[in-house]
């Protein structure tokens, strides 16, 4: 019997293409970028290139950043070279600085930052650092969840919050996932909430008290149509009384 050696330069692009697709973006960047002109024209298609998620899951649920081989790939070849087409980047706490500092990204508009610690986000959003220019006059799609902290200060992830609002004056979807932990979730029972936004369309959040979602539905999102809200605890024990406020 004989056999034949086929490689992949010997497939037609239509054939390479479908195989590509089913693979991880990440695989296909990682491997076959530069393997030779042909595969790498291939493999700039924004269908590999338009969204990457740069983290690893693991099956009990639990994230981690890429190994350092694939990490040290991507920051010094392979982000500078397909920076221009990312719209979309999913990140992890412990390589998420790196990777928005590697290169320029002109048209991402949506950041998913997992299993962020609370310090690292207010680093990379507040302030004058050299990525306040991409969070706030490019990202309109922003998913952060907050890793569960014990120790973290009370209303740090409302300063957060009402901060990410009033900074992102692009931002049209929010989802802003803190753990169930009471000092973490967004309450305004201590002072009256000051943000507002007339870009916001579609937002995911957990409150404390149900007033906290009044406060939400009080007219200060006027072009929110869609509120995902999480009440862990509802009417707060000193305010049975809701100041004429109705859902």
């Amino acid at each position: 019997m004989e056999y034949s050696c086929i490689q992949l330069n010997d497939l037609p692009d239509e054939i390479l293409m479908i195989i590509f697709k089913k693979l991880d973006n990440v695989e296909v960047l990682y491997s076959l970028m530069h393997v030779n002109k042909r595969i790498n024209k291939l493999v700039h298609d924004s269908i590999f290139t338009s969204g990457l998620h740069l983290l690893r899951y693991l099956c009990s649920g639990y994230i981690y950043p890429l190994s350092d081989s694939i990490l040290n790939r991507f920051c010094s070849k392979i982000l500078p070279e397909i920076g221009h087409k990312i719209r979309w980047l999913s990140l992890e706490s412990l390589s998420v600085e790196r990777i928005l500092l590697s290169t320029n990204y002109p048209n991402l508009f949506g950041l998913s930052l997992y299993n962020i610690e609370l310090e690292t986000a207010l680093r990379l959003l507040i302030g004058e650092s050299s990525l306040t220019h991409i969070f706030k006059n490019q990202i309109s799609s922003l998913l952060i969840k907050i890793a569960a902290n014990k120790k973290l200060i009370v209303d740090m992830c409302t300063f957060l919050f009402t901060y990410i609002i009033t900074t992102f004056t692009n931002l049209q979807y929010l989802n802003f996932d803190t753990s169930f932990l009471c000092h973490q979730r967004i309450s305004f029972i201590k002072s009256s909430p000051t943000v507002y936004s007339s870009t916001l369309l579609i937002m995911h959040v957990k409150v404390n008290y149900l007033n906290d979602c009044l406060d939400l539905l009080d007219g200060r999102f006027n072009q929110l149509h869609t509120l995902y809200v999480t009440i862990v605890t509802g009417i707060p024990p000193a305010l049975s009384k809701i100041n004429n406020k109705v859902l």
